[in-house]
């Protein structure tokens, strides 16, 4: 399969911070977006990991709401289980396409990976 880049879109929830409110009606446009397109399958979501070291609202909010809608997804990659070695992650290259992705293998949870139904 050839590489590619046009089945995912990334959105950067953590800059600015945003309230909980429209951390959500964020995600649910992208959400929309993706499912009304006949490439995107996948969000990247930057939501940061909170300056204290212990984990952010957004990072909350964001994986919170991923949980509430799990239903419209296939799968939630959390960033530091985002690896080669992850079976929904490997599912999702094979299925989406491989491309080279900087936050692959670096175990960020900084980041969650929403891949829609």
């Amino acid at each position: 399969m050839k590489p590619s880049r046009d089945y995912l879109l990334t959105i950067d929830l953590a800059h600015p911070p945003r309230p909980p409110a429209r951390v959500e009606a964020d995600l649910e446009a992208m959400l929309l977006k993706v499912r009304s397109s006949s490439q995107h399958r996948v969000i990247k979501v930057i939501h940061g990991y909170g300056s204290h070291g212990r984990g952010g609202s957004t990072r909350e909010t964001a994986r919170d709401w991923a949980y509430n809608f799990r239903r419209r997804l296939r799968a939630v990659i959390h960033g530091e289980n985002y690896t080669f070695f992850d079976d929904d992650t490997q599912k999702m290259r094979d299925e989406c396409g491989k491309i080279d992705d900087s936050d692959l293998n670096a175990a960020n949870p900084g980041i969650t990976i929403l891949w829609v139904k």
